[in-house]
């Protein structure tokens, strides 16, 4: 388009536009009940990106609505953040909450299970995602899963290099403590000596934030005894307050 001596600005993954949006206009896809513009034949696990330009383009017609009576994602979301179909409340989201900065929700941590970065359950349930998805290959050296315990014995240089492809709020390596002690609650072995040791470290830890989640984590774990009661943070004390059930099996 430029080399045409048109003007042409590309936005990706950039909040200045809303690229569901322009993709809906533009023909690619409709809007699904799990609020992604899904494309026929092909799902909702893509990239969406816009040209904004001043060349004159042909127009395409509205995809229509492809979903019909389908609510897998409205039933399927483990937090049930698809309030309406079409409408999702972020502050319910997993994938969100995981990447926002804080202290992660209480109601939605269990709910966590074992998730580290992100959470497409919406779209795995999804049948035109899913028939799209069972023909595509995963890419060489894709990882399905994350050493939590690994990852939280980690130097925050290590850490942030492990997980360099993943957005991580101001590079903040204890964003991505905070999640991995709660998936540590969730489903780290019940008695192992590793487990308790890395819990023991993070009650200790200088950050309130970290000390908070891993006051959780050892309740979820039974490991009542290492929770202190001298701690004077806000952060702690709210945690000592509510303590959550202690864990018998590996949550889901």
């Amino acid at each position: 388009l430029r080399s045409d001596g048109h003007r042409a600005l590309v936005f990706a993954d950039d909040n200045s536009i809303v690229d569901r949006a322009v993709a809906h206009r533009a023909g690619i896809g409709w809007y699904g009940k799990n609020a992604n513009i899904l494309v026929p034949g092909a799902g909702s696990f893509f990239v969406l990106g816009s040209v904004v330009t001043t060349a004159k383009l042909a127009t395409s017609s509205i995809v229509d609505d492809g979903c019909g009576v389908c609510r897998r994602c409205l039933d399927g979301c483990p937090t049930q953040a698809i309030i309406e179909p079409g409408v999702v409340d972020a502050r319910r989201c997993l994938a969100w909450l995981l990447q926002k900065p804080g202290v992660f929700d209480r109601r939605f941590r269990v709910a966590l299970g074992d998730r580290m970065y992100g959470c497409d359950d919406c779209q795995e349930v999804c049948p035109p995602t899913t028939r799209r998805q069972l023909r595509v290959t995963p890419p060489e050296g894709a990882r399905p899963w994350v050493d939590v315990e690994a990852l939280l014995e980690m130097t925050d240089e290590e850490l942030l290099d492990s997980v360099d492809w993943w957005y991580v709020a101001q590079r903040n390596p204890d964003w991505v403590r905070r999640n991995a002690l709660i998936v540590l609650g969730n489903v780290g072995e019940l008695g192992s000596p590793r487990v308790r040791d890395i819990v023991a470290t993070y009650l200790e830890h200088p950050d309130p934030m970290l000390r908070a989640h891993a006051v959780w984590a050892a309740a979820r774990l039974g490991l009542h005894e290492l929770i202190p009661t001298h701690d004077t943070a806000p952060l702690v004390i709210e945690e000592l307050r509510d303590l959550p059930e202690v864990r018998t099996t590996r949550a889901n």
